[in-house]
């Protein structure tokens, strides 16, 4: 029996459809990636409490947040290595060994500082997650839906916003900060017991000669069948997809760090900005409640476009969408065009969180170099994160506050002309 060649096993994987392994991979992929979404927003309910029970201090919960952020930019270059270099398995078993196991150590710490500590090493293996988690659905995911399933993923992932902000309001008054983070920790072992049998990657055991290995893993991955509509004979499904290293490695940086700046910015200073306009801050915190509907609802929207229409035209026309609402919303004068506009914002933001960080930055890169690409723009993404709240600070001093809107629009407008001359449709394509 002729030995079956590479080409041909990258054309067998391509035209799989769901089976019961994938769907397994996915719940739990979407599962830790929610629990990791539980402990971002988790983070500002704990600070506000510690700081309120004199537990802490202004500088100490400064230090507490700004290690979650630091953790963030060293996981996502830490997954990108390990993943790349030792197997996306042993990356994806770390990363939530690390969140679950300090978030855990967390709760019992004796002071601030063990727990900024925690904070930091915790937030490290959130930043593995986010990478890893992405880029294994991406893997494994059939071709002609691979867009909705990590898409989809995203969806999950944040609706753990809403989900964090009633369990905080619950648990934290009646039980205190510990018993959340004892809670999570708790739940992200159970969730790594159950990843122990989650096999290798076929796409990364194939760009590393093990085909034996990948044949394995891809039977299991057939028990379904086949998706006739994808062949491996057809030319176009074999194209090189990618431009150079450095040209996807901007591109994605661009995207993702456009994304991620223009809705933490708008997110965290929302409420400001309303009560600079006279809106009371009850008022102010209740429509930013109202707005953050947009968030499911964009990446909904998301995972529905990204496989239709395909990555650049669902991408681009969000990217330019968030500029016309960020110009927009810095003329709004009355609380209905602020609500309004906000939510459409909102929704463009979170088409982008689920169309770009979850699918498009993965996709830009080869196997071999997926995870450092994707752990490389995620981290400039969450250094720039860590930047503006000084430069949004300095904004507020010295122009108008409309101008942080403006900008959000002309940070968001780049992005798009970037992504449309410079990027690579992906869309249904092999992405080697």
């Amino acid at each position: 029996m002729p030995m079956e060649t590479p080409m041909s096993l990258q054309g067998r994987i391509d035209r799989t459809k769901e089976s019961p392994l994938f769907y397994e991979i996915f719940a739990l992929v979407a599962g830790g990636m929610f629990l990791d979404a539980v402990d971002v927003y988790l983070a500002s309910a704990v600070a506000t409490t510690v700081l309120k029970d004199n537990w802490s201090t202004l500088q100490q919960n400064s230090y507490f947040l700004s290690s979650g952020f630091l953790g963030l930019f060293i996981g996502s270059i830490v997954a990108g290595f390990v993943g790349d270099l030792k197997g996306r398995r042993i990356a994806y078993q770390i990363n939530l060994l690390m969140f679950g196991g300090f978030t855990f150590l967390g709760a019992f710490s004796p002071n601030m500082d063990f727990l900024i500590f925690c904070r930091l090493m915790s937030s490290i293996g959130l930043g593995m997650e986010i990478v890893t988690g992405y880029s294994m659905v991406n893997e494994f995911a059939p071709i002609h839906s691979r867009g909705k399933w990590c898409a989809t993923t995203s969806l999950v992932a944040n609706c753990g916003a809403p989900v964090t902000m009633i369990l905080a309001s619950a648990i934290i008054p009646k039980f205190g900060w510990r018993v959340m983070f004892m809670g999570v920790g708790v739940i992200a072992a159970i969730l790594w017991y159950l990843r122990r049998n989650i096999p290798e990657s076929p796409r990364w055991l194939m760009a590393h000669g093990r085909d034996d290995e990948a044949r394995a893993i891809i039977e299991k991955l057939e028990v379904n069948g086949v998706n006739d509509d994808v062949s491996e004979a057809k030319p176009k499904k074999r194209e090189v997809v990618h431009h150079s290293m450095w040209i996807s490695l901007f591109v994605a940086t661009v995207a993702a760090s456009a994304t991620i700046i223009c809705q933490y910015t708008f997110t965290s200073w929302v409420p400001t900005l309303l009560s600079n306009r006279g809106i009371n801050i009850s008022g102010s915190l209740w429509m930013s409640a109202f707005m953050m509907i947009g968030a499911p609802v964009g990446c909904a929207v998301g995972a529905y476009l990204i496989d239709r229409i395909g990555r650049k035209k669902t991408i681009v026309p969000a990217f330019i969408m968030t500029a016309v609402f960020g110009f927009m919303y810095g003329q709004q004068a009355n609380v209905a065009g602020v609500i309004t506009i906000g939510f459409l914002l909102e929704v463009c933001f979170y088409v982008l969180m689920a169309s770009v960080i979850a699918v498009y930055v993965a996709e830009l890169f080869p196997t071999k170099f997926r995870f450092r690409g994707s752990g490389i723009a995620n981290g400039a993404a969450k250094l720039f994160t860590v930047a503006m709240p000084i430069v949004v600070a300095w904004m507020l001093k010295v122009t108008s506050p409309d101008m942080i809107f403006w900008t959000i629009g002309g940070i968001a407008l780049f992005a798009g002309i970037v992504v449309w001359v410079f990027g690579d449709e992906t869309n249904q394509k092999d992405i080697g």
